[in-house]
């Protein structure tokens, strides 16, 4: 079934994405922070229902990464855009996304699809760019100051970040090619 509950508040999260970027562009950092908590908590909540009410689906399993994403990488490009964030973090952010899916494009169109695995290094990756993007709204949205730890949590997220694009493109150079079919 397509229109599950689940699969609404997905796409809520989905429509977002758009909201969150103009708050950033308008300079409501405190209200694009609370946008992005709760489009947090509904990440939660979706999962959860798709579990507990067994209404897993396929467009939910693609969609709800891709709400993730688009949330995560437009967030980072609009604060970098003014210049809560380095630039050179979300080029960052973004390189390593568009890598990963480009390769698996590219792997799909040469029919050697990959087994899609997420690595422990990318799950930390990603909690910590959640983190960064919530410290970085938090404290310029509400006039707070924590330098140190928001100097701290840019580094890890650009060392995690660099590591798992890195793991990816290694683990795919390893992986055993597909052979053509012999006529």
């Amino acid at each position: 079934m397509l229109v599950t509950l689940p699969n609404l508040i997905t796409l809520a999260r989905l429509c977002a994405v758009p909201a969150t970027v103009w708050l950033i562009l308008q300079h409501r950092l405190d209200l694009a922070f609370l946008l992005f908590v709760g489009a947090g908590i509904s990440d939660a909540v979706d999962g959860w229902l798709a579990r507990a009410r067994n209404a897993r689906s396929a467009l939910g399993a693609l969609l709800d990464p891709v709400a993730d994403k688009a949330l995560l990488v437009s967030v980072y490009v609009t604060l970098a855009a003014i210049g809560v964030l380095p630039d050179w973090l979300a080029i960052l952010v973004v390189f390593r996304d568009l890598l990963i899916v480009g390769g698996v494009l590219v792997l799909w169109v040469l029919g050697q699809p990959p087994a899609i695995r997420p690595l422990i290094v990318s799950k930390v990756n990603t909690a910590l760019q959640i983190a960064l993007a919530a410290l970085a709204l938090l404290l310029a949205g509400f006039g707070l100051s924590a330098s140190g730890l928001l100097r701290l949590m840019i580094w890890a997220v650009a060392l995690s970040t660099f590591a798992s694009g890195a793991l990816y493109v290694a683990a795919t150079l390893r992986r055993p090619r597909a052979t053509p079919d012999a006529p």
